[in-house]
């Protein structure tokens, strides 16, 4: 698979907050189940770099986080930090807000970063979208499924279809020219919009007779 291309300060700067976000939402849904403080970390971990890894072995790139150990290490103080403020965080309604809108800013990240990576490995337009995608939601699957918890992509809401919005904005301004940073920050704002929309206003997809509900909580 060979070594992996650097990559710009504000991707890196946008990975990294992608990792910390989605280690904490994974950290404090491994507060529901009172795990241990390696319970939290393993949770948070898998959480914060689950999606990339799985694009990369999709795309045939070699692992990042194998080679530049860093990701794992942010990941890991990020988990820790949070079970270490879980004593002053009682409140279970927002322990699972903060989850929620934790996961809402890495799926904005990741979907940008994933974008990225894909082509600049040289992926295909599409291609790279997809691999937006998968970046954005592929740890968020992984920490659902590990702790027993229904998937947020399968809850209802607009989930996938924000980290979409978001890599397909990065890719199609990446394709007419933009510059990398403005590129970069329309696509992270595009996804989180969207998805903090859905959250705020219980906005989801359905049938064709029922295609957009939305129903404020």
């Amino acid at each position: 698979m060979g070594t992996i291309e650097p990559l710009s300060t504000s991707i890196l700067g946008i990975n990294y907050f992608g990792d910390v976000v989605f280690a904490v939402s994974g950290a404090l849904t491994a507060a529901r189940y009172r795990m241990d403080v390696v319970g939290f970390v393993l949770i948070g971990t898998i959480a914060g770099i689950g999606g990339g890894t799985i694009r990369d072995l999709l795309l045939g790139r070699a692992v990042w986080w194998t080679q530049n150990p860093s990701e794992l290490i942010l990941c890991a103080v990020a988990s820790l930090i949070t079970f270490m403020m879980m004593s002053y965080v009682k409140d279970i309604k927002i322990r699972k807000t903060g989850m929620v809108w934790a996961d809402a800013l890495g799926l904005a990240a990741f979907g940008v970063v994933g974008c990225h990576v894909a082509l600049g490995f040289g992926a295909p337009f599409v291609v790279a979208v997809f691999m937006g995608m998968v970046t954005a939601t592929g740890g968020g699957m992984m920490r659902d499924v590990l702790t027993n918890t229904t998937p947020m992509i399968l809850g209802g809401q607009l989930y996938a279809t924000a980290a979409i919005a978001g890599s397909l904005t990065y890719a199609s301004l990446n394709y007419l020219g933009t510059s990398n940073i403005l590129a970069e920050w329309l696509a992270f704002l595009a996804a989180f919009a969207l998805r903090a929309a859905a959250i705020v206003y219980d906005i989801r997809m359905g049938p064709p007779g029922e295609f957009i509900r939305i129903g404020k909580q």
